[in-house]
């Protein structure tokens, strides 16, 4: 399957969560920044509100695009611990600290003027435009879990079967509509795959 864009993604996805319509006290939860344009389509299909969480990848010093480990928002981490134990400790406190940092100019830029983000007894969809190690997406189950939900699904278009097993174990139930046995890059799957701003995440998140 090749999605056409980030809302034909959200489209096709929304087609495969129909049961959770209407669901009383469902959320839908995206991942900035490209995650909100998803998160943005599934939520007005199944009549539930958006928010977002915002955990930051922790990328490898001699090559920040290759994930060693994701930060969730208090700062509580996950890592591949093989990479871990390789790399410079001093590099990782400062990049935590960095990361850190980052999701929190985020979570107060995208979510100014909402109201307190809750969880509590919700059943919570976690969405997201892609997921390839599943670090990012495992912090953001961190992060969720934390606040007491009631249940927590997963929703992406595309995940590699390893990875999708490993949500398996940390949320109550997974879906993707893609399994590729190799994944290069989650842009693959998609015929436009632009960059999003932070002005589009504010305007998706108030509509």
């Amino acid at each position: 399957m090749l999605f056409a864009d980030r809302a034909d993604a959200g489209r096709k996805l929304a087609d495969r969560l129909t049961g959770f319509t209407g669901t009383p006290g469902g959320l839908i939860v995206a991942l900035p920044r490209g995650g909100v344009v998803i998160g943005r389509v599934v939520a007005d299909a199944l009549r539930l509100p958006l928010d977002i969480v915002v955990p930051r990848k922790i990328g490898a010093q001699e090559n920040p695009e290759y994930a060693i480990g994701a930060v969730a928002e208090k700062g509580d981490a996950v890592w591949n611990e093989s990479e871990r134990g390789h790399a410079d400790p001093a590099y990782l406190e400062a990049e935590v600290g960095r990361q850190k940092a980052e999701a929190q100019r985020r979570l107060e830029t995208y979510r100014a003027g909402l109201g307190a983000r809750s969880f509590r007894g919700r059943t919570v969809i976690v969405v997201d435009d892609g997921v390839a190690t599943g670090l990012t997406m495992r912090a953001a189950i961190m992060t969720v879990r934390r606040g007491g939900p009631a249940r927590t699904v997963v929703a992406v278009p595309v995940c590699p079967p390893g990875t999708f097993h490993e949500l398996e174990r940390e949320a109550d139930e997974v879906v993707a509509l893609e399994r590729p046995a190799a994944l290069t890059s989650i842009g693959a799957f998609y015929e436009d795959f632009p960059q999003v701003g932070d002005e589009e995440v504010l305007r998706l998140m108030r509509d």
